[in-house]
């Protein structure tokens, strides 16, 4: 082991997680120091972090590391599915997870199907297309309605509560707080308005569903139900927003990949895990020691955090050989980390999975020799990342 460990400046927002300066850290030494605690840069070790259960989410900590300790977001934050631990951890969960079923998701493929066409076919003859705001936001929106059994018309103000309520994951969350709590009343009320509304008028959506769970046995408070509601509105509609510029950044640097995929639909899901392995929107997973613990003889102190780096374990030479580079052509990839690992396993990965492995072979076959129109616009690479702005151009009439 290095005497001297790496030191990767995570807080600030010109930091690239995905750089080579991570990668010579992850040749020097198997984890590195942060200002947000230890970094875990190798396979093998951040996935063993992941299922260990020495050590929680760690997510709880997260507004007083950027000095934020009261106020209605903190509080909140304090009370998602993300911070929460132990039984009720478990009991939210199991009264969530019956909507993310994989059959119940599988089956609604053809609507993913009818809505990434529709999309499409609004730009398609332009030839260009500014992808954040004709593609991935609105189908992200639209699917995350739903499945929660929202008006579609009106995803486009769910969505802006959701893109101002995403800056809770991003670095610079102390400056965009106003924002984010400003987001997060809107987005609060209005869940509120629909629960109202489900409470008088059932319907066959999950809103409906787990109201009646609340009523039914008290096992869901009614502040668990809006709280549950906001964070998978908000959390669901962000990161697969973002995964999916991300995907498009990944597969139009690789035109061979990306005419491959035109080609063969039946390779959807295999390059969402290989865009979330090589380019994933969550960067880190954070997870807080809850006793001392020994890692390798890196001593990690009760209620210490460390951070698992998601693509310097998913480019992982030692693990992944020399076939680390990104190719739709690798079959049995080790599992990557965009979705968390151990009991905070992404809840929703079912639905990124399935809406991303259906829009993006659709993409690639109807626009042909799609290249970047200039650079675009990004969020910072550390945190949650992903597009603002990204402007394609392609050949037209597909």
């Amino acid at each position: 082991m290095g005497s001297s460990p790496a030191y990767l400046d995570l807080s600030d927002p010109r930091f690239d997680v995905n750089s080579d300066v991570v990668h010579e850290a992850r040749e020097q030494d198997w984890y590195a120091e942060t200002p947000y605690g230890w970094a875990i840069l190798r396979y093998e070790e951040g996935t063993n972090v992941l299922k260990d259960r020495r050590f929680q989410q760690g997510n709880a900590r997260w507004p007083a590391q950027n000095g934020i300790h009261d106020g209605p977001w903190q509080e909140w934050w304090q009370e998602t599915l993300l911070s929460i631990e132990g039984d009720d951890h478990l009991r939210l969960r199991r009264l969530l997870s019956p909507a993310f079923r994989s059959r119940a998701i599988e089956a609604m493929r053809p609507q993913f199907q009818e809505l990434a066409n529709d999309l499409i076919d609004g730009f398609a003859d332009r030839g260009e297309v500014e992808f954040v705001t004709e593609f991935a936001e609105p189908y992200a929106a639209r699917i995350l309605c739903m499945l929660l059994g929202l008006p579609e018309d009106e995803w486009s103000r769910v969505a802006h509560w959701a893109d101002d309520l995403g800056k809770s994951f991003g670095i610079n969350v102390r400056e965009d707080l106003p924002r984010i709590e400003a987001a997060l009343e809107g987005l609060a009320g209005y869940i509120e308005k629909v629960i109202e509304d489900r409470a008088a008028h059932p319907r066959d959506d999950l809103v409906t569903t787990l109201l009646q769970a609340h009523e039914d046995d008290d096992t869901l408070s009614r502040r668990e139900l809006s709280v549950s509601l906001v964070f998978l509105a908000f959390a669901g509609m962000e990161t697969t927003r973002n995964q999916l510029g991300l995907a498009l950044q990944t597969l139009l640097a690789h035109p061979d990949q990306w005419r491959l995929l035109g080609e063969r639909p039946e390779l959807g899901g295999r390059a969402v895990e290989e865009v979330m392995r090589v380019n994933p929107t969550v960067t880190w997973v954070t997870r807080e020691a809850i006793e001392d613990v020994d890692l390798n003889g890196l001593l990690v102190p009760k209620g210490g955090i460390v951070q698992v780096l998601s693509h310097s374990i998913g480019t992982d030479p030692l693990r992944m050989g020399d076939e680390a580079s990104f190719d739709l052509a690798v079959e049995d990839r080790p599992l990557h980390a965009g979705f968390g690992g151990g009991v905070h396993h992404c809840l929703g990965h079912f639905v990124a999975r399935t809406d991303m492995s259906v829009a993006l072979p659709l993409l690639a076959r109807r626009m042909p020799n799609a290249e970047p129109d200039g650079p675009g616009v990004w969020l910072p690479v550390s945190g949650n990342t992903g597009p603002i702005r990204f402007p394609i151009r392609f050949d037209p009439g597909h």
